[in-house]
């Protein structure tokens, strides 16, 4: 299925994504907040698993990290999975080697930790990026969204794109501001 007909699949599947995601940073928030509500002080040496020591001892810890792994593992395969999806269309050797680009592309991210090391900041840093690259992604999308090259007979609602233009704008002055202030200070 593809197209317009697919519109209500995409549709639930993105709402469930960002509602389970959404409940899921409450939840993060919440028992962050409960933990230092209760005079803990989290170890800035990896703030996120502390919060998870601090509240059930170093069994919970060791089952962060196992979580932790684990999507960390996912998300590197998905980014490769999808850097090399978008670069495919650019090079037809790329297109016919996707499979090595892919494990390229994951074998230079096991690399770059190895040599870098500190988790805590490369995670970070991939968040300031990530708030830069998404207002462009947003942006595109946009513009896509009215392209009838692209959409044929879709409508995209305008309510949608100026919330979109507001948050693609707003995630830029957030990135560029983590870059800008936090990034020398966690680096130096």
């Amino acid at each position: 299925m593809c197209g317009q007909e697919a519109l209500p699949q995409i549709t639930r599947s993105s709402v469930t994504g960002v509602c389970v995601t959404g409940v899921m940073r409450v939840a993060l928030f919440l028992a962050t907040l409960g933990v230092l509500a209760a005079g803990n002080t989290l170890d800035m040496a990896n703030p996120s698993a502390s919060v998870f020591k601090l509240a059930a001892g170093d069994i919970s810890y060791k089952i962060f990290g196992i979580v932790m792994w684990a999507a960390a593992i996912s998300s590197v395969i998905g980014a490769a999975y999808t850097s090399v999806s978008f670069l495919r269309s650019f090079s037809s050797v790329l297109d016919k080697n996707y499979r090595m680009a892919v494990i390229g592309f994951i074998i230079f991210s096991a690399f770059v930790f190895a040599v870098v090391g500190h988790p805590v900041k490369i995670l970070v840093l991939a968040g300031a990026l990530n708030g830069l690259i998404l207002p462009i992604t947003r942006g595109v999308m946009l513009l896509a969204a009215y392209n009838k090259k692209i959409i044929g007979d879709y409508k995209h609602p305008k309510w949608m794109a100026v919330f979109g233009i507001i948050v693609a704008l707003l995630t830029a002055y957030m990135g560029l501001m983590t870059l800008t202030t936090q990034l020398p200070k966690l680096f130096a």
